[in-house]
């Protein structure tokens, strides 16, 4: 079995705040235990927009000054912080890969986009960032890219072409959204009045309870996954009312839930129930 100060941890993710957004709370539990987290980011989230309240940054915008990507640089140092995060890695290199942008947009055709690049050679950059850093545990999406953005899927996509050759890795596990859990995160944020609007339970995309494999406690390290999240000014807010919850550029409530939820794509699953190592 791995002792606790021996277990390694990385995280995939696409942009800047995804790795709040989605898995913060999980990265601050193991930081807390005393793992060896490290994160991957594969773009700077160059085609971002701005939330209202920040409008005297939108000239940072791509279809401005394009100095958007830079800024988010310093957010996201300041929330890998918050989650109490040391070890983090850009594909690549700093500025390597651009942010692809929705299908669809012009941002897909820009030279450095994530999408348009080699995925042979992404995959391989991250080879070499397994093999310095030797996880036993890798976190990535599912296929979908959780959301459909094509920077996401192509996250999942290298991460699945690498890590599962890795000589380190025993497990992978895809981050996803439990549909029960965000069901009902949604049901108690209309029960009162909310400054963003509440969407329909259809409307964030989540997973069927019955495919996820690892659900997490991870209700003590939210305090640490909020203040990750407000570092990431520029594309979101936080409230901190009766429910916690956040809100994206778009407006709409998404609710801050006590748990994380994982489906184990590789390795054995005996002991990950409930612990991303268990019964390594």
């Amino acid at each position: 079995m791995i002792s606790p100060v021996s277990r390694r941890l990385l995280f995939v993710h696409a942009h800047p705040d995804d790795e709040s957004i989605t898995t913060g709370a999980s990265i601050a539990r193991y930081a807390a235990e005393g793992a060896e987290v490290t994160v991957v980011t594969c773009t700077l989230g160059e085609e971002g927009e701005v939330m209202p309240e920040l409008a005297e940054l939108e000239g940072l915008r791509a279809h401005t000054a394009d100095q958007l990507g830079g800024y988010r640089v310093t957010e996201l140092k300041a929330a890998c912080a918050a989650l109490g995060l040391s070890r983090h890695r850009y594909l690549g290199g700093l500025g390597r890969w651009r942010d692809s942008g929705m299908a669809g947009t012009p941002s897909a055709a820009h030279p450095r986009a994530f999408t348009g690049g080699s995925a042979d050679e992404q995959a391989a950059q991250l080879a070499e960032i397994l093999d310095e850093v030797r996880p036993q545990v890798v976190v990535t999406y599912d296929a979908f890219g959780g959301y459909g953005h094509p920077d996401h899927v192509r996250a999942h996509e290298i991460t699945m072409a690498a890590a599962p050759r890795a000589g380190s890795v025993q497990r992978v596990f895809h981050t996803v959204a439990s549909r029960d859990a965000v069901r009902a995160g949604l049901a108690a944020l209309r029960e009162g009045e909310r400054r963003y609007r509440v969407p329909a339970d259809d409307e964030l995309p989540t997973t069927p309870d019955e495919e996820i494999t690892t659900v997490l406690d991870v209700a003590a390290h939210l305090p640490a996954k909020l203040a990750a999240l407000r570092a990431h000014a520029t594309q979101l807010a936080v409230a901190e009312e009766d429910v916690p919850y956040f809100a994206l550029t778009n407006g709409i409530a998404q609710p801050i839930l006590a748990r994380d939820f994982f489906v184990l794509a590789h390795g054995p699953a005996e002991g990950a129930a409930d612990d991303l190592f268990g019964g390594l």
